[in-house]
């Protein structure tokens, strides 16, 4: 399992969902009374579920650092567990859901075989294709390094975090009747006034800092180590030009990358019956803490 810090996912999810919710049409939150977010990382989707849900809420993660975060968004409960086996009674929920985790997965559909057995409805997955992302900048250079650099982490990682759209073909081998998938495309802007997130993506390029956290990954496929540090001296040159451009407010930047929501259904007949209706179920403290 990939593990990610607090300000990372914050970062790469602010203002997700904000514009639209259309593809979410699938999992028809206002009929929902029991929703768990597995893998619920700080929250975002969490906050989104609660918001447009009459019923109750759970986010539920491996990470105790990461549900501190959670547990601060409105209308949201958390618990800490493991997506392979969640501390969770058969047919808990009506709706299972999870963002950005079969990519992070060496077994999507074991997982999602588990999302199955809590849910007597309805599961769904909104999965991101990492090598179809979108960039646009005012540096010339940022585009280009930004693809190569892409191409050199989706080399070496571990984990299909390419999954989107294909995520149907997991749901299917895990025994759900999948109904369909719908596009999101989560757009992120940088533009004066820039904001701190914005001010220190520019400096963790200028530094190289942020491809000298994902080094090793790169160095796990085809990437030379001369190569990465070809690659990285160029990555801090354009970091600079990025931030001579924000000193006179030229810079401008958007990045666009495509998620899939997919969304399947529990065959019939279904097995056991929830330990109590119209409730979320407390976890057993044996299986409350376990990790992926």
């Amino acid at each position: 399992m990939r593990e990610f810090t607090a300000e990372y996912l914050r970062r790469t999810r602010e203002g997700m969902w904000a514009g639209s919710r259309a593809a979410l049409a699938p999992l028809s939150l206002e009929s929902r009374d029991r929703v768990l977010d597995v893998g619920c990382g700080t929250g975002e989707l969490s906050a989104v579920l609660a918001a447009d849900s009459p019923g109750t809420v759970l986010g539920c993660d491996v990470d105790m650092a990461l549900l501190e975060s959670a547990r601060t968004r409105d209308g949201v409960a958390t618990v800490a567990g493991n997506a392979l086996e969640l501390p969770f009674a058969d047919d808990s929920f009506d709706l299972v859901v999870c963002q950005a985790l079969l990519i992070n997965l060496p077994d999507p559909t074991a997982a999602l075989a588990e999302f199955a057995r809590v849910s007597s409805d309805l599961v769904a997955a909104i999965e991101p294709d990492n090598s179809a992302v979108d960039i646009d900048s005012s540096v010339d250079r940022e585009e280009r390094l930004e693809r190569r650099a892409r191409r050199a982490y989706l080399d070496g990682v571990r984990t299909d975090v390419t999954l989107g759209d294909g995520a149907r073909e997991a749901f299917e081998s895990a025994g759900l009747d999948v109904h369909g998938t719908c596009r999101y495309d989560h757009v992120r802007r940088v533009e004066p006034p820039y904001n701190e997130g914005a001010v220190n993506d520019a400096r963790r390029k200028a530094t190289g800092s942020g491809l000298a956290d994902d080094r090793e990954t790169m160095l796990a496929g085809a990437l030379t180590e001369s190569e990465y540090d070809d690659l990285r001296s160029s990555w801090r040159e354009m970091g600079r030009d990025v931030i001579d451009q924000m000193a006179s407010r030229e810079y401008r930047r958007e990045e666009s990358v495509p998620f899939f929501v997919t969304t399947g259904s529990v065959p019939e007949p279904r097995g056991s019956v929830p330990e109590s209706e119209g409730s979320v179920p407390e976890p057993s403290s044996s299986t409350s803490e376990r990790e992926r």
